[in-house]
């Protein structure tokens, strides 16, 4: 945070007014994802401190991150000639439901999976930018959920420890629900943002599909399976699971993350 800034010097130079209307959508977007991770981190941090109060001390520092983003993307919004605007009806309406989850499995599982869709919303569009201060601003998101997906899913481990059977049925269910609702945002999100991050309906979904699972599948401590028949549908077969480096949610994956500049994010 002190030693990360934005470049402006060079003027953003957009190849049309729709490029640049999907730019502000996209980091609109964004922005509302920060907001809501922080302020679910910092009501969950004091409830858990109560019985683990390092795992409530990072929850804390988690949702500080978070906000930092959303300082950076006020800034960005505003160079780029644009705003912070009101949630559209279907970005409402998924932070209105995910507002009423009560229990914390369910809290850090749904938050889970939202960092799972934006950074490889994040990554999949790092790779179509070639204006500078773009590409930074992505750079510093992709790299930073690069930490928060492996750290999400030890919250996930830990809010379910000695849980009993209903309770992860429960979660099951809730589960498949938000994982259906994920890949399909693309169809609502691609009018709006498609224009500046290049990103096709299918190629996004399949990406979400994807990245979710290679969270879940064969994870241990949580015992969650993707739906298989949306990687049927999707056409995604075995060889889309194989990995060319460690598992996100591996130890080597987040001793390289804590560093944000051994990142890679090609």
């Amino acid at each position: 945070m002190q030693y990360e800034t934005l470049d402006f010097s060079t003027p953003i130079r957009w190849e049309s007014e729709e490029e640049k209307l999907g730019a502000l959508a996209f980091f609109n977007a964004a922005f509302r994802a920060e907001e809501s991770g922080l302020r679910q981190a910092h009501e969950l941090a004091d409830d858990v401190a109560e019985w683990d109060a390092e795992l409530g001390e990072t929850l804390r520092l988690y949702g500080e991150e978070e906000g930092w983003h959303r300082e950076l993307l006020t800034e960005f919004l505003d160079k780029m000639g644009g705003y912070v605007k009101p949630m559209g009806p279907t970005t409402s309406t998924f932070y209105a439901l995910y507002k009423r989850a009560e229990r914390m499995e369910t809290i850090v599982l749904t938050n889970l999976m939202f960092e799972t869709i934006g950074s490889t919303t994040y990554r999949m569009a790092l790779r179509k930018q070639e204006h500078p201060a773009v590409r930074a601003m992505l750079m510093i998101l992709t790299r930073d959920e690069a930490f928060h997906v492996p750290l999400n899913v030890h919250f996930v481990r830990r809010a379910l420890e000695g849980k009993s059977a209903l309770t992860r049925a429960r979660l099951g269910v809730v589960f498949h629900l938000v994982f259906a609702a994920l890949v399909a945002l693309p169809v609502r999100s691609r009018p709006k943002t498609g224009a500046f991050d290049r990103l096709g309906k299918k190629e996004l979904a399949r990406g979400y599909a994807r990245e979710l699972a290679r969270v879940f599948r064969g994870d241990r401590g949580i015992q969650l399976e993707p739906p298989r028949w949306i990687e049927r549908v999707l056409g995604l077969t075995e060889k889309d699971w194989e990995l060319d480096g460690p598992a996100i949610t591996s130890d080597e994956a987040v001793d390289d993350a804590a560093e944000r500049d051994r990142v890679g994010a090609t």
